[in-house]
C-alpha cells in the first residue's frame, strides 16, 4: 500500500487558510481587496469581537452572476488571471482565487451578491468549507461577505489569537492602510457598533489623511512629489516633530498595492537620520508607480511583500524625495496639498451621494513657512560668553593650520524661524531655559538646543571645518578594522576636521581636531565617532555621507553646553537666538526634543481653568 495520499479538498482549504488567512485582519484584507478589485466606490466593513464572531464587507462593487457566485468559493478559481504570463502585468490586489474559498474552510461563510443585468441576486452558504446552500434572493448590486465564528473548527488556531482589542486593531491598521492606497473609494469601519473610521471618498489623500488622523495633522505634512520617465512617486510625511513610537502608521503603496517593504522603510528612516529619535518614526505615505513587468507580486501568499528588480534606483528616490521634503528644497517648490489623489492608474467614477454620516472633513489649509535668508551665522558670541567659562585655556593655532586660512565657503544657510523669537525668563536645575513668546510658555533644553546649533553650523560648510591644531599631539591605536577604515577615509575625516597620519602600525597621529570640539577630549570623541560608524556600515547610504553624519553629530553633542552649565539672561538669550536660525530647531541632532511649548490654553487646562 502507498504511504503517500492525495489530501482530501477540505484538508487543503484548511492548510491554505493557514497561509492566506492567519487571523481576522488577513480576511478583512482579502475580502476588501476583492471588493476593490470589483470597482466598488463605497465599502462598509463591520466587526464583532475583534473580528472572531462576526465579519462583514459590504460593497456597491460590479457583483457576480450566479454561476461565477459558485465558482467563486472554490479554490483557484479567478477572473483575473487566464494564463501564467498573466502573473507578469498583474494589476489587480487579488489573482489567485485562494482567498473566499479559504476563508469559507474555517468559518461560517455567508455570500451574497448580484450583478447589474441581473433582476435576482444569488446567496450561497458556506460551513467549514461545506456548501450548504444556494438560492436566489433579493439584494442590491454588489456583494456582501458575512463570515461568522471564524476558526470555529481549527481550535488551535483559534487559541492563539490575540485579545479582542488587539485583532480589532490589526483590523483597524489594515483598513486605515487601504483607505490610504484608494482615497476615490470611501470606506466606513463599524467596529462593535461603533463607527471607527469613515473616509469621503472624494479622491484627494490629504482628505482621507485627515478624516483618519484629524485635521491638526494636516500642518505638519510636507509633500513628496517625483516624476521620472518610469517612475512616479507622489505622497506626505511629517516634520520630524511629529512621531509615534511604531511603524504601522507608515504606508506603502506600489501600483495602488499596500505592501511592506524594507528598501523604503530603510530609505525613510535614513532620510531622517539625525533629525529624529531612534525609538520614534514619522507618518510616511508613499505611493509609487512603477513599470508592472520590473516588480514581483507573486513572493507572499498574502500579498504583502514585493520584490523590485533594482531595489538601489527605489531606495534612492524615496531617500532623496523625502530628505527633500524635510529640509524643504523640492526641486519643483513646494506643492498643494490637494494635488496629492488617488493612484494614476485608478479608474475615474462618479462621486457617490453617502449621507450625513459620510459628511467630508474640512482640512486646515497648509500654510508654507516663509523662508529668509538669515545673516551670516556667528557663533562666536556663544563661544566667547557661553563656552568659555568651560574652557581653561585654548591652545594657540599652528601657523598650518585651517583655522588660520580663509573661512570656508558656505552653502545653503538655515532660514530664521520667526515663530521662536523667544525672551528668556530664567534657568532651571542648570539645564533647561524657560522662555516666553506672547502668551505662551517654552521650556528648552540648554544641550539639545546648543547641540543642534553646533550641528546646523558645521553641517552648513561646503568645504574643510575649520580645525584646531594640538599643541601635544595624541597617537591612538586602533584595532585592525577600525585603522583599515580610517586609513581608507583620512581625506574625508580632514575635511571634517579630523587630521591624522599613520604613525605606526594600526596606530594614528591626530594632529586637529573641529575648532568647535577643541575642549573635548580628542580621543574619547574620536573613538566613539568610529564606533558609531562601525554600527551602521550595512546601511544603503554612501560610506563618505555615513562618516560625515556620524562626525558631525558626535562632535556637536560633544562640544555642546552642558547640563548643570549655569547661564546668564544674556547668554541665554544668544542661545535661543541662534536657534531660532536654524532649519530645524525642534529637535537635536540625535533626534531629541530641544522644546516644549505650553500654550496659554495648555496652562489653563492644567490649572482646570477650562
Amino acid at each position: 500500500m502507498a504511504d503517500i495520499k492525495l489530501l482530501d479538498t477540505n484538508t487543503i482549504n484548511k492548510i491554505a487558510a493557514g497561509e492566506v488567512v492567519e487571523r481576522p485582519a488577513s480576511c478583512v484584507k482579502e475580502l476588501i481587496e476583492n471588493s476593490i478589485d470589483a470597482g466598488a466606490r463605497r465599502i462598509e466593513i463591520e466587526i464583532q469581537n475583534g473580528g472572531k464572531a462576526l465579519i462583514r464587507v459590504t460593497d456597491n462593487g460590479a457583483g457576480m452572476s450566479r454561476e461565477d457566485a459558485a465558482l467563486s468559493v472554490r479554490r483557484h478559481a479567478t477572473s483575473k488571471l487566464k494564463t501564467a504570463d498573466d502573473l507578469n502585468h498583474i494589476s489587480t490586489l487579488g489573482f489567485r482565487g485562494e482567498a473566499l474559498p479559504t476563508i469559507a474552510a474555517v468559518s461560517k461563510f455567508t455570500l451574497q451578491t448580484r450583478c447589474a443585468q441581473d433582476e435576482l441576486g444569488t446567496k450561497i452558504t458556506v460551513s467549514g468549507g461545506k456548501v450548504l446552500d444556494t438560492h436566489e434572493v433579493g439584494c442590491k448590486v454588489g456583494t456582501t461577505v458575512l463570515v461568522e465564528d471564524l476558526f470555529f473548527n481549527t481550535p488551535a488556531r483559534l487559541k492563539f489569537l490575540k485579545a479582542t482589542p488587539t485583532e480589532a486593531n490589526r483590523i483597524h491598521d489594515f483598513i486605515v492602510k487601504l483607505a490610504l492606497s484608494r482615497p476615490d473609494v470611501a470606506f466606513r469601519f463599524i467596529n462593535g457598533n461603533r463607527n471607527a473610521l469613515v473616509t469621503p471618498g472624494n479622491g484627494k489623500l490629504i482628505d482621507a489623511l485627515s478624516s483618519i488622523y484629524g485635521t491638526e495633522l494636516t500642518d505638519s505634512l510636507l509633500t513628496l512629489k517625483r516624476d521620472t520617465d518610469d517612475l512616479k512617486l507622489v505622497g506626505f510625511v511629517t516634520k520630524p516633530n511629529i512621531l509615534k513610537s511604531y511603524r504601522s502608521w507608515q504606508t506603502f503603496i506600489i501600483n495602488g498595492r499596500v505592501v511592506e517593504s524594507r528598501t523604503i522603510a530603510k530609505a525613510v528612516d535614513e532620510a531622517y537620520k539625525s533629525l529624529i529619535p531612534k525609538s520614534g518614526f514619522p507618518l510616511a505615505v508613499i505611493k509609487l508607480d512603477v513599470p508592472q513587468t520590473s516588480i514581483d507580486v507573486n513572493v507572499h501568499p498574502q500579498k504583502i511583500e514585493i520584490k523590485f528588480e533594482d531595489e538601489g534606483k527605489i531606495f534612492k528616490t524615496v531617500w532623496n524625495s523625502v530628505r527633500e521634503a524635510v529640509e524643504g528644497t523640492q526641486a519643483d517648490g513646494e506643492h498643494d496639498l490637494t494635488e496629492v489623489a488617488a493612484a494614476p492608474n485608478t479608474p475615474h467614477f462618479e462621486q457617490l451621494t453617502l449621507g450625513d454620516e459620510f459628511e467630508e472633513p474640512t482640512p486646515k489649509k497648509i500654510s508654507e513657512r516663509k523662508k529668509n535668508p538669515r545673516d551670516d551665522f556667528d557663533f562666536e558670541k556663544v563661544l566667547t560668553t557661553v563656552a568659555e567659562s568651560r574652557r581653561e585655556s585654548v591652545p594657540a593655532k599652528n601657523s598650518n593650520t585651517v583655522a588660520d586660512a580663509k573661512p570656508p565657503e558656505k552653502i545653503s544657510p538655515p532660514v530664521e524661524n520667526p515663530a521662536l523669537e523667544l525672551e528668556p525668563i530664567g534657568q532651571v536645575a542648570r539645564c533647561y531655559i524657560v522662555a516666553q513668546t506672547g502668551d505662551d510658555l517654552y521650556i528648552v533644553d540648554q544641550h539639545a538646543a546648543h547641540e543642534r546649533i553646533l550641528f546646523d553650523r558645521l553641517s552648513s560648510y561646503a568645504e574643510k571645518i575649520p580645525a584646531q591644531g594640538l599643541l601635544i599631539h595624541r597617537v591612538l591605536k586602533f584595532d585592525e578594522r577600525e585603522a583599515e577604515l580610517i586609513e581608507k577615509n583620512l581625506a574625508v575625516f580632514a575635511a571634517l576636521g579630523f587630521t591624522m597620519e599613520p604613525s605606526g602600525s594600526n596606530e594614528f597621529r591626530l594632529t586637529e581636531v573641529p575648532l568647535d570640539a577643541a575642549d573635548t577630549d580628542e580621543e574619547n570623541l574620536l573613538r566613539e565617532i568610529v564606533s558609531e560608524i562601525f554600527d551602521g556600515l550595512n546601511d544603503s547610504d554612501d560610506l563618505a555621507k555615513k562618516i560625515r553624519r556620524t562626525v558631525l553629530a558626535t562632535t556637536a553633542c560633544k562640544a555642546a553646553i552642558k547640563s548643570g552649565q549655569e547661564l546668564n539672561l544674556r547668554q541665554m538669550q544668544i542661545l535661543l537666538n541662534d536657534l531660532s536660525k536654524t532649519a530645524h530647531p525642534h529637535t537635536c541632532p540625535h533626534g531629541r526634543p530641544t522644546i516644549i511649548k505650553f500654550s496659554g490654553n495648555d496652562l489653563a487646562k492644567m490649572f482646570k481653568r477650562t
